[in-house]
Order: C-alpha cells, then structure tokens, then sequence
C-alpha cells in the first residue's frame, strides 16, 4: 500500500490516500474532489479548474496521468 496526499494529486489539501495501484489512489481523489467540490470549498474549486482544463488535452491529459503513476510507483510502500 502506498500513500499520495491531495496536493501530490493536484488537489487543494494534505488528506492523505492509500491505495495499492494508482488507478485505486486517483478514483479516491477523485472522489474526495467532489465532495469538496459539493461543499464548495475554493481551494479545491481552483484547483478541479486547473485539472478540467489539463484534461481538455488528450496530451497534457496523458503527460499528467504518466507522470503521478511513475511518482506513485516511486513512492516506498507504507
């Protein structure tokens, strides 16, 4: 099991996630953004905006995704 934080993820906070694949550990975040995005938290409304637009891209959306998978996989397991 390993663990990323919201902010590694891109999100707004510290909440930490565990998961055992990456798929696993971007669902729960996803899941937690709209929460936070039903709450109306800003911070977290700022930043599922950056996200929105890097998913717009095929590109940077696939760029992006690679890049939190090989910092997952880096991560030391808990």
């Amino acid at each position: 099991m390993k663990t990323m934080t919201c902010k590694q993820l891109g999100g707004a906070c510290d909440i930490m996630f565990q998961a055992d694949t990456f798929q696993e550990i971007a669902e729960l975040s996803l899941g937690h953004n709209i929460e936070m995005q039903q709450a109306g938290d800003e911070e977290h409304l700022k930043a599922i905006a950056i996200m929105k637009a890097v998913m717009q891209n095929a590109v940077t959306m696939k760029q992006w995704f690679d890049e939190k998978n090989e910092e997952f996989d880096a991560l030391d397991e808990d």
